[in-house]
Order: C-alpha cells, then sequence, then structure tokens
C-alpha cells in the first residue's frame, strides 16, 4: 500500500530540523509526526 504524497510547509520542516538539533532521535520524530525516514533525511 503506497502512503498518499503529502506537502509540508517551510516552518514544518524547520521544526523538525530544530527537534533534531536539540538531540531528539530521528526514529522518534519520524514515528510521532508520521514521517518516512527519508523526508526527513532530506530536510536535516
Amino acid at each position: 500500500m503506497l502512503r498518499e504524497r503529502r506537502s509540508f510547509s517551510p516552518e514544518f520542516k524547520l521544526q523538525m530540523v530544530k527537534l533534531y538539533e536539540n538531540g531528539k532521535p530521528r526514529n522518534e520524530i519520524v514515528r510521532e509526526y508520521d514521517l518516512t525516514p527519508s523526508a526527513l533525511g532530506k530536510w536535516i
């Protein structure tokens, strides 16, 4: 089953990057915000 492609605002992306920079693990961010690891990886 494929996920529907979603778009994220620049503000949301920046918030995710800041969470990561402040020490939150990638897998936790992905799980909590229902992201794909590759999407998060492109932003950080």
